[in-house]
């Protein structure tokens, strides 16, 4: 979707300062905000699509006020009121309602180290048919989703060339509205950047995004 959240190639955010030696976590409540979202998303009532989309619905003005983490917990407890996991009185409360049912976690300690381990794979291992081949001109499509996608804005429309192909995956578009995984090729694409950027950029660089099939239509 089109967003604040999709800051690629937006001016007037600053540049990007990195800082030497950063932890992981900046404060223990990160940690836990981590920890406590890829808890509860063991109970398999969304997806990891679904779960970014999720954090791209906060308003504008509250994305940019929060932290990181801040967004995940947001999002996590919208995702949580939505399919029945907890309550607005237990939210409120920080305690089960009267009479709750009570069910045993999916996700248990002796479990997370795999969970860590395996991730979310993304890749599936089905035959589909590849629509673009290496070194073919494609263009990005020129579209406008009102779900969420992982074709950033600053590409639509623009022209590149197919580096490789990376093999078939998920398609995050549709899984993330729960409509199927429509599992399709993966390509890493090479955009020159003044194809992305005008005649400013440096004629030297380029951008290789990695982009769907559903993405891309030939040049």
């Amino acid at each position: 979707m089109n967003g604040v959240h999709d800051m690629g190639g937006m001016h007037g955010m600053g540049p990007v300062q990195p800082v030497k030696n950063e932890p992981v976590f900046h404060e223990p409540w990160e940690g836990r905000s981590y920890a406590v979202t890829r808890a509860m998303g063991a109970w398999g009532k969304w997806n990891l699509d679904a779960s970014r989309f999720q954090r791209e619905l906060i308003p504008p003005l509250e994305y940019f006020r929060m932290s990181y983490y801040e967004r995940w917990i947001v999002a996590l407890t919208e995702l949580m009121l939505k399919t029945g996991l907890v309550t607005s009185a237990e939210l409120g409360s920080g305690r089960p309602d009267t009479g709750s049912t009570k069910h045993q976690p999916p996700l248990t300690a002796e479990k997370v180290p795999v969970l860590v381990a395996k991730g979310i794979p993304a890749r599936r291992n089905i035959q589909v048919a590849a629509s673009f081949s290496a070194g073919q001109r494609v263009r990005a499509r020129n579209i406008n989703p009102v779900g969420h996608t992982r074709l950033p804005r600053y590409a639509r429309g623009r022209t590149g060339m197919i580096d490789r192909d990376h093999g078939v995956f998920l398609f995050p578009d549709t899984n993330a509205l729960f409509l199927g995984e429509k599992p399709q090729h993966v390509y890493s694409v090479c955009f020159a950047a003044r194809e992305l950027w005008g005649g400013q950029a440096s004629p030297r660089d380029s951008v290789y995004l990695d982009l769907w099939d559903d993405y891309l239509e030939p040049a």
